[in-house]
């Protein structure tokens, strides 16, 4: 296949499915990892309501998320995804396995970052008499802040990869194309093509992760 016809032909339908599911599940994925990482950090021996038994039961089910292969988790969850969007192809089947096997990553990601925060400004905030939520939404979100959003934007890419794996369960997408026009048909050129464009969004994901990260600073 020549370049003019992969990017006139092929190529546009496969960067929208590719950005539609990179983006819809990294904003998924990062507000149920926010509330899962939020209810780990207070809810540990030393957090603002200590309960061990939320905490570690939760931890649980976060550390067997995790340790899923994606590849494992995109047929495991095969009849999950058939009953939340009516198919288990697609590219919109693709976006519940995809969210559900980078939210634990994201929530431990935005745990840590929470956990970095200097003891001493959340015991001048208890002083100062602020409430839990006030701690943790003016005070610890707000200090942790750069470091989520690094975590977030590698946690992007990290989906972007899911993305391609997808392609393997006709998900489209590059990694659809990749595999189809590439892999099966033994086009190198192909294969090339796809290794450059994914090469440019994560070039992009990560430009735009650092210009905010150095925003909040």
């Amino acid at each position: 296949m020549s370049l003019s016809e992969f990017l006139t032909n092929i190529l546009p339908q496969a960067l929208i499915e590719t950005i539609y599911m990179t983006i819809i599940p990294t904003v998924l994925a990062t507000i149920f990892g926010f509330l899962l990482a939020i209810i780990l950090v207070i809810t540990k021996e030393d957090g603002l309501k200590p309960n061990l038994s939320i905490n570690k039961s939760l931890g649980f089910i976060v550390n067997v998320l995790r340790s899923f292969p994606f590849i494992i988790l995109l047929v495991a969850i095969r009849p999950l995804t058939k009953i939340i969007v009516g198919t288990s192809i697609g590219s919109t089947a693709a976006l519940v396995p995809i969210t559900i096997g980078a939210t634990p990553f994201i929530a431990r990601v935005i745990e840590s970052a929470l956990n970095e925060v200097d003891k001493g400004l959340i015991e001048a905030a208890k002083s100062f008499g602020a409430t839990k939520l006030q701690i943790v939404f003016k005070v610890m979100i707000k200090e942790a802040m750069p470091s989520i959003i690094s975590g977030i934007t590698l946690s992007a890419i990290a989906v972007l990869g899911y993305t391609a794996m997808a392609g393997a369960i006709a998900a489209g997408g590059i990694g659809n194309v990749a595999l189809i026009y590439g892999h099966q048909r033994y086009d190198t050129a192909v294969m090339v093509y796809t290794v450059i464009i994914l090469i440019i969004l994560v070039q992009i994901i990560q430009g735009v992760g650092n210009l905010v990260y150095n925003k909040l600073k």
